[in-house]
């Protein structure tokens, strides 16, 4: 046998040699050997807890539960009563002389607001002098004709002619000299120019004039709008699922984000018939007296007491904490431990401030610090 099949022969003989060796390193091999190693966890402590030298110094009080009507809070905007709004109408065409007032000026009723210089005010004169020479024609001419008909000179019905065309003359005279008061002149004294003067009191919220524009008579846009800002309306969007807590008649509470510590009271007038189809809300109107101090478009927070009863839970005001616009309490824990719960704080009780409402968070029977402003000064030592 020659040297090449020799080789082949040997690696014939090899391959089943390599298979069996395979197999029992398969068979011998560690199963946990390239394992990753078992994981050690690590746990992070909780910040909320925090742990005290002697909680006994620390008085606590439980969580007590008091019944109330549901509320419903929505934000809404102070606008205008539109039965209040009173446009200010221009009786003569004509360019604008004068401004005597201005946009958001309180003004009395009477009060001057604009004079116009109008072609209507000339024209109206020049009709009334036309109105005043017919009519003393026709006067002439009726005892003129009254004189012929006492001589027999001319029909009863000649007469009857020019007594109805003097009646006439004396009916344009009067109605063109109306039409001069009418538009604030004197028929008896020209001067070409229209006062305009405020028709209410009330506060100028529109103005769409200035010093030479032009106006026209009884036409939109009028020069301004008085609105009489004594009773406001505070009108809310109120989402579909909360409007069976909200009846015509119901009264709100109000506060300004101007002026939060002040409360308003208002009377649901109108709940709006549609609903937004984009984010399911509905109109709700509150007529609301203004003292003075509530401005169009102001921003509000109103409240409306339902007519069902609810559990209200209740802790001592001093065991809230207020901190960036959050609010916390603690509650005990295990191995003097205190931990900081944060809560939804709701109004100090009318009836003894000392007690505040708590709307989640916390349930009746919890411990809570009664002073957590002093605990939070000893752990932050």
């Amino acid at each position: 046998m020659n040297s090449k099949g020799l080789s082949i022969g040997l690696v014939l003989v090899m391959i089943p040699a390599l298979f069996i060796l395979n197999a029992c390193g398969k068979a011998q091999a560690d199963p946990q050997q390239g394992a990753p190693p078992a994981a050690n966890v690590v746990p992070f402590p909780d910040a909320a807890l925090f742990p005290v030298d002697h909680p006994e110094q620390f008085p606590l009080a439980a969580a007590a539960e008091r019944p109330a009507t549901s509320e419903l809070i929505v934000t809404g905007t102070v606008t205008p009563d539109v039965s209040r709004n009173v446009p200010v109408v221009s009786l003569a065409s004509g360019r604008v002389n004068a401004i005597h007032a201005r946009l958001g000026d309180t003004v009395k009723k009477g009060q001057l607001l604009m004079t116009v210089r109008s072609d209507d005010v000339s024209g109206g004169y020049s009709n009334y002098r036309m109105a005043i020479a017919d009519e003393t024609l026709a006067r002439a001419q009726y005892e003129r004709s009254k004189d012929l008909y006492e001589h027999g000179a001319i029909a009863l019905n000649d007469l009857q002619v020019a007594q109805d065309t003097e009646e006439k003359a004396k009916i344009a005279v009067e109605a063109l000299a109306e039409h001069l008061r009418l538009l604030g002149n004197d028929p008896d004294k020209p001067a070409f120019m229209v006062d305009v003067f405020a028709p209410t009191s009330g506060v100028l919220t529109d103005q769409q004039v200035t010093a030479g524009s032009l106006v026209q008579a009884y036409n939109t846009p009028y020069p301004f709008t008085i609105s009489d800002l004594s009773s406001t309306w505070v009108v809310c969007d109120v989402y579909e699922n909360d409007l069976a807590t909200v009846r015509i008649g119901d009264i709100a509470d109000i506060r300004l984000n101007a002026y939060p510590d002040r409360l308003f009271k208002g009377r649901v007038s109108n709940i709006g018939a549609t609903l937004d189809p984009n984010i399911r809300t509905a109109k709700v109107r509150i007529e609301v007296p203004n003292p003075g101090i509530m401005r169009l478009g102001m921003f509000v927070k109103a409240t409306f007491h339902g007519q069902t009863r609810e559990m209200h839970t209740i802790v001592p005001a001093s065991a809230v904490m207020h901190v960036h616009d959050r609010d916390f309490v603690y509650v005990p824990a295990p191995d003097k431990k205190f931990r900081r719960v944060e809560v939804v704080a709701g109004d100090l009780l009318i009836e003894d401030t000392n007690l505040q409402e708590i709307k989640s968070g916390l349930k009746p029977g919890d411990q809570v610090v009664t002073n957590a402003l002093i605990l939070d000064h000893v752990l932050s030592q």
